[in-house]
């Protein structure tokens, strides 16, 4: 019997490479994306390109689930007045499902909700946590009873 010993990591690289293989598409069908939070700066609803590459990889997914829908929830800190921090949050809530169906998402597969501060992730205090947008997945069945 003959062993072949390969100790060339590049040469490994490559041969795995030429023959197809894809890990990040392997993976990326396995499960959605990690990251399912997504903070923002004071009074600020715009996505910054690295929070654009990851909702990117959650349309991928969804694009490769079809029966999977998507809750996104928008949350604002407690500085100002409730009503401003309810309009922000549906701005960021917005932002995020347009950029989801701009990619191809079937916008009935979009539920939002927006929270303004009523509903905080740590202590109201800390404002800088408080101030994001979260993706939940649903299956179709909780999409329909939502």
């Amino acid at each position: 019997m003959t062993v072949l010993v390969l100790d060339n990591p590049e040469l490994i690289a490559k041969a795995v490479v030429a023959s197809g293989f894809n890990a990040a598409a392997l993976t990326a069908e396995a499960r959605p994306p990690h990251r399912m939070r997504f903070h923002y700066g004071f009074n600020k609803h715009a996505l910054d390109s690295s929070d654009k590459a990851i909702i990117l990889q959650h349309a991928v997914y969804l694009r490769q689930h079809p029966t999977v829908s998507v809750r996104i929830q928008g949350h604002s800190d407690n500085f100002g007045a409730e009503d401003y921090n309810r309009f922000l949050s549906r701005l960021r809530t917005n932002a995020v499902a347009r950029f989801l169906i701009k990619e191809g998402i079937a916008e009935s597969r979009i539920l939002v909700a927006s929270w303004g501060s009523a509903r905080p992730f740590t202590n109201p205090d800390d404002r800088a946590a408080n101030r994001r947008v979260e993706i939940e997945y649903l299956t179709s069945d909780m999409a329909k009873a939502l």
